[in-house]
């Protein structure tokens, strides 16, 4: 994840208040920012986070085969 995590939304002509938020919640999600903040919301210490990324690996293997 990039640490430049601007989001921009430009009002074009026509557009509500309601489009622009759609707009921005939507780029918000694709940049992968909510996901982010939820995995930062607590610190995980090195050692879970390699035994959470290789039972992913695990599961993503079993799904290949």
């Amino acid at each position: 994840m990039s640490s430049n995590n601007m989001v921009h939304v430009k009002k074009q002509p026509g557009d509500s208040d309601d489009v622009l938020i759609r707009k921005f919640s939507r780029k918000v999600i694709d940049a992968g920012i909510v996901n982010e903040a939820k995995r930062r919301q607590f610190y995980l210490k090195p050692s879970l986070a390699k035994k959470l990324k290789q039972e992913e690996s695990r599961r993503n293997r079993k799904k290949i085969v």
